[in-house]
């Protein structure tokens, strides 16, 4: 369909297959080694669906606060196994780390993915202390964004303990959808397309916000990215040299620029 070519990454992207083998890899052999350690507790569920469940990762020491990371693949692929190893940033800065997978399109509605994880958030937070941090990537960054309205679901005591939310690449207007062939998987209409589209929505309160996203990848990302970033009034970073897929690759890095806004170590 007409946006069909602007929405697609792989293609743009050399050895696109290449990184889904990697994050594969790494996230098994992360996962694996930090539950041998005893710093993973796995398969925790959150709600009655088999993809309800998350991953929890904790640093050696005492946490910090919790890092909540929700992946992408278009509301229609992928899962938290998948991406296992961008919580070594944050546990290595010790931090926490929630990984949720969450039901996919075309089984479930976008609406009702958003308040999968809702429930992830809410049940993860239980589990630790502090000050909760959100993140995301593509569609991981539409769904964290979403978070940002008070009346979403989150419980109160969950919402107040939000200190910041950094969307990576994120889908933040879902009209645009409505005129590509995904959408026949989606099943967005111009009512859930609007209601979904976190820039339609007021600026998050008392939260502080920052948006990110490379600046090598698809000129629709960007265009989505400052659009949010202009709409909340929150500061763009477009990442030098980073395209759709290797944007969240500073997760695994303690130091990367990335880590450094989420954690706010600067």
């Amino acid at each position: 369909m007409k946006l069909d070519d602007d929405y697609a990454n792989a293609a743009y992207i050399p050895n696109a297959e290449g990184f889904l083998t990697h994050w594969e890899d790494a996230a098994r052999e992360y996962r694996e080694a930090e539950h041998s350690l005893g710093r993973a507790q796995l398969n925790l569920s959150y709600g009655n669906h088999p993809e309800q469940v998350f991953d929890l990762f904790f640093p050696a020491g005492q946490p910090l606060g919790l890092l909540v990371f929700v992946h992408g693949g278009y509301w229609m692929r992928f899962g938290r196994r998948d991406f296992s190893h961008l919580a070594r940033g944050a546990t290595l800065n010790d931090w926490a780390v929630a990984l949720p997978s969450y039901p996919l399109a075309p089984a479930a509605t976008i609406p009702e993915i958003t308040q999968s994880v809702v429930s992830a958030i809410n049940t993860a937070a239980a589990r630790v202390a502090g000050p909760i941090v959100l993140t995301g990537h593509s569609a991981g960054g539409h769904l964290v964004a979403r978070m940002g309205q008070a009346n979403i679901g989150l419980l109160e005591v969950v919402y107040d303990r939000i200190t910041q939310i950094v969307p990576v690449s994120p889908v933040s207007d879902l009209r645009p959808l409505l005129q590509t062939s995904m959408n026949e998987t989606l099943k967005l209409t111009t009512i859930t397309a609007k209601a979904e589209s976190p820039a339609l929505h007021p600026k998050p309160k008392n939260i502080d916000l920052h948006v990110w996203v490379g600046a090598n990848e698809r000129p629709v990302f960007i265009e989505q990215a400052g659009f949010l970033a202009t709409k909340w009034k929150s500061t763009l970073t477009l990442e030098p040299s980073r395209h759709h897929f290797d944007v969240i690759e500073g997760l695994e890095d303690p130091n990367s620029p990335l880590i450094n806004v989420l954690l706010e170590k600067n």
